[in-house]
């Protein structure tokens, strides 16, 4: 049976690719809600509707660039012009394809990790504002990474964690700031989270090494409390609570979902 988790709630997701995004969007319409989607890619975004919401009654979409302010505040547009307004608003748009470290660093790069993962994050945020202070209260879920606060051995993604270690200490004055109009503001930090990135890889660690597919990702979950990554959908599923009025004491917070690999 649908759950009733988001029934009359309109939620904004930025960043609705094949993983992470799609499986939010499609969560927020199991949990009864109405979803606004944005991404660069305006097929994508027509595919996604298509499948999570057929009849079309509670999806919108819209190409939106978060490095452009004026498109992100088109998408928020969209919210209040279809849906009557936003109770909620969900950064899962990132650039996480940068790899190296400090030594080797490519700072012109970096400069577009973070334009994209704190700034474009915080320009969507601030974009959905005015719809989400006219509700008197809502919730803003960032989508941060465990690689923030424990760099994988696996990877190195330092741009990409500097960036999100950045925008989850913004989270904190941000909550502060937003907290007296009943705005809540927190993150959810996933680890090895199984879906296409993950995916791919295992799949190509195992080519490489000339392994089974199913070898690298025991290697994987080796290290965790519980015997397998967490997927998409449950970071989905911790995403639509925090959305939700259940966690409308609960501000400020970083959620990891890790299958127990690192606990703090």
């Amino acid at each position: 049976m649908p759950s009733s988790l988001l029934r009359g709630k309109t939620v904004v997701v930025s960043g609705v690719g094949a993983g992470l995004g799609h499986r939010v969007a499609a969560a927020v319409i199991r949990d009864g809600g109405n979803t606004v989607l944005g991404a660069r890619t305006a097929a994508r975004l027509a595919r996604t509707a298509a499948e999570i919401d057929p009849q079309g009654a509670r999806t919108a979409h819209l190409a939106t660039d978060i490095t452009d302010e004026r498109q992100c505040e088109a998408l928020a547009g969209l919210a209040v012009d279809r849906f009557g307004g936003i109770d909620a608003v969900v950064h899962v748009a990132a650039w996480d394809s940068h790899f190296g470290g400090v030594e080797d660093a490519d700072f012109d790069a970096w400069h577009g990790v973070l334009d994209v993962n704190l700034l474009g994050t915080l320009r969507m945020t601030r974009a959905c504002l005015p719809a989400l202070k006219q509700r008197r209260g809502g919730s803003v879920v960032f989508i941060g990474t465990q690689s923030a606060v424990a760099a994988p051995s696996q990877v190195r993604q330092a741009a990409y964690a500097a960036s999100k270690g950045a925008l989850t200490s913004a989270m904190y004055s941000l909550a502060r700031e937003l907290g007296p109009q009943r705005i809540r503001v927190n993150t959810v930090l996933p680890g090895w989270m199984w879906g296409p990135p993950v995916e791919a890889y295992v799949r190509f660690t195992a080519v490489t090494e000339g392994v089974p597919e199913e070898e690298v990702l025991d290697r994987l979950a080796s290290r965790m409390a519980l015997p397998e990554p967490a997927t998409d959908g449950d970071v989905a599923d911790a995403v639509t609570f925090l959305a939700s009025d259940r966690a409308r004491a609960i501000t400020g917070q970083s959620l990891l979902v890790n299958a127990g690999e690192l606990m703090r």
